[in-house]
């Protein structure tokens, strides 16, 4: 029989070795796996969530860090940097047409989850958004969730409105990632 903790230790491992399976490849191409993710979190967040900030909070790492990977994937004209209208302090960066065809390609792990039957990919799915929140709660961390399924966010004809920063939202915007994310609750 096969205890709780059998169970627990088979998943994290499973987790881990995906998590390896996948930086592999990542280091197969232009970019080490830091910058893949970095790429992928900046081409899915929202205007308000691509500040040096965002993404070291995103990918669990120091400022600093964050900071060598934004350059390096300026440097290799992935991203482009713009300082904010409302403080020019602010820094926002931006996917650039070479980095949204660099995140186009579909890897390994892309091609075997769209594999999976759809029942199968539908559990996967809830099963490891459960387990990232349980994470994020557990270091009061924040959710970076989607823009539609924040409570701060409201629908409206023209694509939405955020309550919390008080300003609308473009339509595709409540389909990316937000680092004031609050989960909605019930």
């Amino acid at each position: 029989m096969t205890s709780d903790r059998d169970h627990t230790r088979f998943i994290s491992d499973l987790i881990d070795r995906l998590g390896r399976l996948n930086a592999a490849e990542e280091w197969n191409g232009p970019l080490n796996p830091s910058q893949f993710a970095a790429l992928s979190y900046l081409a899915r967040a929202n205007r308000f969530s691509r500040a040096p900030s965002h993404v070291a909070d995103y990918l669990a790492t120091t400022r600093g860090t964050a900071s060598q990977t934004l350059k390096a994937l300026a440097r290799k004209e992935l991203i482009a940097e713009f300082r904010l209208e409302e403080d020019k302090r602010s820094i926002r960066y931006d996917v650039t047409g070479d980095g949204h065809v660099l995140l186009a390609a579909q890897s390994a792990m892309s091609a075997a989850i769209s594999a999976l039957e759809a029942t199968n990919a539908e559990a996967l799915k809830d099963g490891l958004t459960t387990l990232v929140m349980k994470l994020l709660e557990q270091r009061d961390a924040k959710s970076f969730g989607l823009c539609k399924e924040c409570s701060h966010h409201q629908s409206t004809d023209a694509g939405g409105y955020c309550n919390l920063l008080d300003v609308p939202l473009k339509p595709q915007e409540a389909e990316q990632i937000c680092h004031e994310h609050t989960p909605t609750t019930g």
